[in-house]
């Protein structure tokens, strides 16, 4: 049996998928009273408290493609913006004796299992070296202390502790961490561009990245029966883009940059006693990993501006609001227009997010529109690239009957944008549409419930030519999914993304070619209902908020 890392993702995600008859491969049952620590520390590290400051920020979440009046240079407080409006607590939750932290960036099933890391040298009141970001403190703890080098760069690194999600989803899990990652730089991208910087991925190749976030230490990662548990994964690298800034050394001066360095801590427990292992996790982590140290030029096609948001909200209090629907209101409609700017705004642009994107886009969606008003439900499709506007259509079952009057928005309907490249697949009726978006969800009346739904389709067999692009086209769907989040907050609907549903009878509702596509996430936008048992204190009642 062939095991090359092309194969082994192919076959992982095979595996891992859900089908009506069964679903993937699973823990039986959860001990909540045992879930895994949701924070990871590094006692007997140096602690730096960071500002809260990103109130002093008052741009609306429209103008963020705009660069602001007053250039903002990295200093300690703006740092201390850029990591609470990404990966900081937005609230702390509580029903009964149960209390819960949320946070800016989302995560499958509020597991988070992903950590942060600033790498930077030269910067005023910031040690040089590498520190791990502690979000429950919101403070940086201080892992390798080097040398101040003579030009100053900041670079933000991303790891992941798999277990976290293997505890709850089992197999499938690999898939949601890699969705997180992109969540998680989409909502780094969208911080960074309140404050006019810009995120830029760097060609670091996975055991160099293991070495600069000190992930490859065995005094503080020991081989042990239980070490997958503890283990973090090395995801990605960036470099932001801000005034005064250079960029930072390549893989191999990184890693002479860290030669000298000094280390400092110990990390903390995540589960001393899992029940359960997952091989398939540790076989297509291995198969995906970066192997290559140069990056792929990422080209965007012309489109128009956004259109300029109604809603004047400022972006950090929007970040911070950004929540997972639970419940949507099964009567409300959302406006035509509203819906056809929300699609706008997951076209590609160079712009956040989308400048953290490593790989060319190759994810589009699937519709089940529901609710919005006046426009017909159905089935609509949104190709999200050129390339995919003349070749997704046709590769949609074009002997179906039901999609013989597919035809674009824009030639019915003067309000669709004609950039936009909406195509209306077929109208169906609502009750039938909505039994189906429920069932191909995992049964969840979100999916039906909601003013539309959607499938992220990626094109699987050009992503996966080698193993690392299955994780650049999971990330891409997670960052999409980041911008369908602010981008209904911003309409004044909420999102939720949905990572449980049937793979295969998705394809076969739509007549995808399962060979070349794939749905790789769900969506579903609406009005929310919330449940006013849960209260909702703030994010950091411990520490008062810094003045503007």
């Amino acid at each position: 049996m062939s095991d090359t890392p092309q194969d082994v993702v192919r076959a992982y995600h095979a595996r891992s998928k859900h089908r009506f008859a069964a679903y993937a491969e699973g823990p039986g049952q959860l001990d909540w009273d045992a879930q895994p620590a949701a924070f990871r520390h590094y006692p007997g590290a140096p602690v730096l408290e960071l500002p809260l400051s990103a109130d002093r920020f008052e741009r609306p979440y429209g103008r963020l493609p705009e660069k602001p009046e007053k250039q903002i240079a990295p200093d300690l407080a703006n740092l201390g913006a850029l990591l609470e409006l990404s990966f900081g607590l937005s609230a702390w939750k509580s029903w009964g004796p149960n209390r819960w932290a949320l946070r800016c960036n989302p995560s499958s099933g509020n597991l988070h299992p992903v950590e942060a890391y600033v790498l930077s040298a030269g910067l005023p009141g910031i040690p040089a070296g590498v520190q791990h970001y502690d979000p429950e403190n919101h403070a940086l703890e201080g892992r390798a202390a080097v040398a101040v080098g003579d030009k100053p760069w900041l670079a933000v690194g991303l790891s992941s502790i798999m277990w976290r999600e293997a505890w709850k989803y089992g197999e499938r899990a690999f898939r949601y961490c890699q969705l997180d990652v992109g969540h998680a730089l989409g909502a780094l991208g969208y911080a960074a561009a309140l404050l006019g910087w810009e995120v830029v991925p760097l060609a670091v190749d996975a055991g160099t990245l293991q070495h600069c976030l000190g992930l490859d230490r065995p005094e503080d990662f020991p081989p042990s029966r239980y070490a997958f548990t503890e283990c973090e994964e090395p995801e990605i690298l960036v470099a932001l883009r801000a005034p005064g800034l250079h960029m930072p050394p390549d893989g191999d001066g990184l890693a002479d940059w860290l030669r000298d360095a000094s280390w400092h801590g110990t990390p903390s427990r995540i589960d001393a006693a899992p029940g359960y292992r997952w091989p398939a996790i540790d076989q297509v982590a291995s198969a995906s990993r970066a192997q290559r140290s140069t990056t792929q030029k990422v080209a965007f096609s012309p489109l128009p501006p956004l259109t300029p948001q109604p809603n004047l909200v400022g972006a950090a209090a929007l970040i911070r609001q950004r929540r997972s629907a639970q419940r949507f209101d099964p009567k409300h409609g959302l406006a035509k227009t509203a819906f056809y700017r929300l699609l706008d705004g997951v076209l590609p642009r160079p712009q956040a997010p989308w400048l953290a994107q490593a790989a060319p886009s190759r994810i589009h969606l699937l519709l089940f529109v529901l609710r919005v008003d006046g426009l017909a439900s159905g089935l609509y499709l949104l190709p999200r690239t050129p390339a995919a506007a003349s070749t997704l259509p046709a590769a949609l079952a074009p002997a179906e009957a039901r999609f013989a009057q597919r035809r674009p928005v824009s030639a019915f309907d003067a309000d669709c944008p004609p950039h936009l490249g909406l195509i209306q697949l077929c109208e169906a009726d609502l009750q039938e549409l909505q039994r189906l978006a429920r069932s191909l969800s995992c049964h969840q009346d979100i999916a039906a419930t909601s003013a539309f739904s959607l499938g992220m389709l990626g094109e699987f067999a050009a992503a996966t030519v080698d193993g690392h692009g299955y994780r650049e086209l999971l990330r891409e769907a997670g960052l999409v999914g980041q911008a369908l989040y602010l981008e209904a907050e911003a309409a004044g609907v909420r999102g939720t993304g949905i990572g449980c549903f049937f793979d295969d009878p998705v394809h076969e509702l739509f007549g995808v070619d399962a060979t070349r596509y794939q749905s790789v996430y769900h969506f579903t936008v609406g009005l929310p209902i919330n449940d006013a048992r849960i209260e909702t204190g703030p994010p950091y009642p411990q520490r008062s908020k810094e003045p503007a």
